[in-house]
């Protein structure tokens, strides 16, 4: 009887060994799956991100070498500035293809979890690095001869609109933390495949961290 006994309880915890296993298993591939799914949309933007930095510093650099007198001085600086800002994200982007490319099912799970971390924190970069473009959308259309002889109302109007751009960018800059997750205006911002399969990656792993 106690022999059977043992043999029930053996069989029991080889049965829930396996179940774990599997488990284990199963997360892991629904984690990386939801990693892959983003890959898409980072190439593309990657790619779009690419085009528009490549085209853009092509022109840019050569109205600075041919054209200088005779463009506006804040749509060179101002266009210059947006290119710099945009191949700063895109490098952000290509770390993050790297990262996600370097996710193994046979990895551990700790390395998993800080490759995600290190996902989830670079997603948060990217985006407060390219809020700081705001008040740059406020100032290419300017010029030297429209603020010598522009409409007063009007000019300061822009100046409020650049004030209140570059005030709402360096917010955002400093806001955007993963503590403000739970915010209206942060899942405003964050959602989609840019973010939601992070955090979802992240729950699933935690879950097997607690399990």
């Amino acid at each position: 009887m106690i022999n059977l006994w043992k043999s029930y309880d053996k069989k029991l915890e080889d049965s829930l060994s396996i179940n774990r296993k599997l488990s284990l298993e199963i997360t892991k591939m629904k984690s990386y799956a939801l990693l892959q799914s983003m890959k898409p949309i980072k190439i593309f933007t990657l790619f779009a991100g690419l085009v528009w930095v490549g085209l853009g510093g092509y022109i840019v650099v050569n109205l600075f070498r041919y054209a200088y007198a005779d463009v506006s001085h804040f749509f060179l600086y101002s266009a210059a500035i947006q290119l710099v800002i945009t191949a700063i994200a895109l490098i952000i982007y290509i770390y993050q293809l790297v990262l996600i490319q370097q996710v193994d099912l046979s990895e551990p799970v700790l390395i998993t979890q800080s490759r995600l971390s290190s996902l989830r924190s670079s997603t948060l970069w990217a985006a407060r690095i390219l809020f700081l473009q705001l008040p740059l959308w406020t100032t290419f259309y300017l010029s030297e001869n429209l603020l010598q002889n522009g409409n007063t109302a009007l000019l300061i109007i822009n100046v409020i609109l650049t004030l209140a751009f570059a005030f709402a960018g360096l917010w955002l800059f400093v806001n955007i933390k993963y503590e403000n997750r739970e915010k209206k205006w942060f899942k405003m911002i964050f959602q989609g495949k840019e973010w939601n399969p992070v955090i979802k990656s992240m729950e699933l792993l935690r879950d097997i961290e607690e399990y």
